[in-house]
């Protein structure tokens, strides 16, 4: 992979994170269930990539960087409680 290439895909995972943090309505549970991955998702594959690469970053960090705030503030701010079509939602995403 080119440096050019590294650079476009690091603008874009720049932009996707300032999308979700623009977007806090768009709650995790609807972007496992339409997506199957959210902002948790994107943290443990940042804390996965970073120790790839022989670097130390913890969840807390990763979720600092992903939500723009600890993931506790984030969802006493915004995350709603999953309504029983939500939860229906997701299990059968996951059997599926």
């Amino acid at each position: 992979m080119s440096s050019q290439e590294t650079e476009i895909e690091a603008a874009v995972f720049r932009k996707l994170i300032a999308h979700l943090q623009a977007h806090p309505e768009a709650q995790n549970i609807d972007l496992m269930i339409l997506a199957d991955f959210c902002r948790n998702c994107l943290s443990k594959w940042y804390v996965a990539e970073a120790a790839e690469r022989g670097e130390d970053v913890d969840l807390e960090a990763a979720h600092q960087r992903v939500y723009g705030m600890s993931y506790g503030e984030w969802k006493a701010n915004h995350q709603l409680p999953a309504t029983p079509e939500q939860l229906a939602a997701f299990q059968a995403r996951k059997k599926a």
